[in-house]
């Protein structure tokens, strides 16, 4: 890991005790002589002038650091792997299996970042979905759904070319290991570690009982074409983006060559993070 001389800081606007989080992070790093970079949103929350658009601070920043949940963090993952930078999550939403970090602990895990600590760094590789002319890439998922008032879908999975089923169902997730615990999940989904070079395809409410989540390796091409056209159909992609599907509209999703450097804390692995968030053992 590069040495740390800027963050820059992304925020959840509505997060609570957000003010007083910000300004023990800022002087946290200011007394380290760390140039702080602050979104806009955090630095209308302090009542300054010089915020800058969040999607322009991973390019200018050694580290970001999200105060939110993990939907702020999934905001800023594509441009944070695009550019390098690594991306530590301070949790203060709920679950937060991104945000993995409690505010207790976040000087905590930068002082294990900015001593260079390597371990506490998790890789996420990113997925690439590409849908006629436009290619997204993805930390968590690709979800095709239907609206809620439209009736189910029928779709055509086929995985390297060969034809695996033509399922009706509400949707269909193709989903990282990191995103295992997230949408894919509640349809009934497995759990993979972070590090298994594996896609899970997992339908949504499907028709036919018999067909379940499968696990497909990393280096697999997946292709959905949509068979359905008189329903309203979307392409959802981390939960933050979506585009319109039509009939015979095809979806292609492989394994992207963008990686995300995530920042795990000290005082968790992945097995404890489960049983502390899924109340496992409780």
């Amino acid at each position: 890991m590069k040495k740390i001389k800027s963050v820059a800081i992304v925020v959840k606007p509505h997060a609570p005790n957000l003010r007083e989080v910000l300004s023990e992070l800022i002087g946290f790093l200011e007394g380290r002589h760390i140039d702080c970079l602050l979104e806009e949103a955090a630095a209308e929350k302090l009542e300054r002038g010089d915020g800058f658009r969040r999607e322009d601070l991973p390019s200018r920043a050694d580290l970001i650091v999200v105060l939110g949940g993990d939907g702020t963090l999934l905001s800023i993952a594509r441009a944070a792997a695009r550019a390098g930078a690594p991306v530590m999550g301070v949790n203060m939403g709920h679950l937060g299996f991104l945000t993995e970090v409690p505010v207790g602990e976040m000087t905590l895990a930068l002082e294990a970042v900015l001593s260079g600590n390597e371990s506490i760094v998790s890789p996420r590789w990113l997925l690439e979905a590409k849908l006629g002319d436009k290619v997204f890439h993805c930390l968590n998922d690709v979800v095709i759904n239907k609206s809620a008032l439209a009736r189910m879908v029928q779709m055509r999975i086929w995985v390297d070319g060969l034809e695996v089923a033509v399922p009706r169902a509400d949707g269909l997730i193709v989903a990282t290991p990191t995103g295992s615990t997230a949408y894919s999940l509640s349809a009934g989904g497995p759990i993979l570690q972070p590090h298994i070079p594996a896609f899970i395809i997992a339908p949504i409410c499907p028709h036919t009982l018999t067909f379940r989540p499968m696990v497909v390796s990393s280096s697999s091409g997946i292709r959905v074409q949509l068979l359905t056209g008189e329903e309203e159909v979307y392409l959802t992609l981390d939960g933050q983006r979506g585009v319109t599907m039509e009939k015979g509209d095809e979806v292609e999703v492989r394994r992207s060559g963008l990686e995300l450097q995530l920042i795990s804390s000290p005082r968790r692995n992945y097995f404890r993070l489960l049983k502390e968030k899924l109340g496992w053992g409780e």
